[in-house]
């Protein structure tokens, strides 16, 4: 017996639903955009206002939270998005894997510049925010060309401009000085996550 052929009609067909439906599990309605979006805004101006009255370095310890607090809260999203949209495809693995190879990039980077604190004394926690504002801002255009999704594409254009501006100011060792890089900083992760977060809302809202 002869396996059918599917015309190009309905490879396009299949390929748009794939898309579609990826687009509403892993950015569905933005609620794992705007947890992370509004943890890292909130946490970095509770840091910068600490550490602006206190002039003390120690509050920067506090960046751990987002570990922490963002590392356990993401799965159970995650879980309860899989349990309403069902069986993943292509789509949802290449999605799933892009912000996976975020975090694991994360966790590594985290843990280099442990090393360079503890063996050598060495503060290297600047390179953090170059992953930050490079890998993330990366891997938002990745998921918005593979969603198709102009915000995501669009915020995510502006958080690497914002990171490619401070990989040149470490490569010319330009000091990042809370007064300046906090409010520039706290914009690229309202432009990358909280505006598009909201946008995909009021999308999945017209959807509903």
């Amino acid at each position: 017996m002869e396996d059918k052929k599917i015309t190009e009609k309905e490879s396009l067909e299949v390929i748009t639903s794939m898309i579609a439906r990826t687009k509403q599990r892993y950015i569905g309605d933005g609620r794992i955009l705007l947890m992370w979006g509004y943890l890292t805004v909130g946490l970095s101006a509770l840091i910068w206002v600490l550490i602006a009255s206190t002039h003390n370095p120690v509050w920067n310890w506090l960046w751990f939270l987002l570990w922490i607090i963002g590392g356990t809260l993401t799965p159970i999203m995650d879980k309860k998005m899989q349990r309403e949209k069902g069986v993943k495809n292509y789509s949802d693995i290449v999605t799933s894997r892009i912000w996976s190879t975020v975090g694991y990039s994360a966790i590594a980077a985290t843990f280099i510049c442990l090393a360079f604190l503890l063996a050598g004394g060495k503060d290297a926690w600047s390179m953090m925010f170059a992953i930050a504002l490079i890998i993330v801002p990366f891997a938002e255009i990745a998921s918005g060309i593979v969603v198709k999704e102009k915000c995501l594409i669009i915020g995510g254009a502006t958080g690497l401009c914002a990171g490619l501006f401070t990989l040149a100011c470490i490569a010319g060792h330009v000091a990042l000085y809370t007064s300046w890089f906090m409010p520039l900083f706290i914009i690229s992760f309202v432009a990358m996550m909280i505006v598009p977060g909201h946008i995909l809302n009021h999308k999945a809202r017209k959807n509903a």
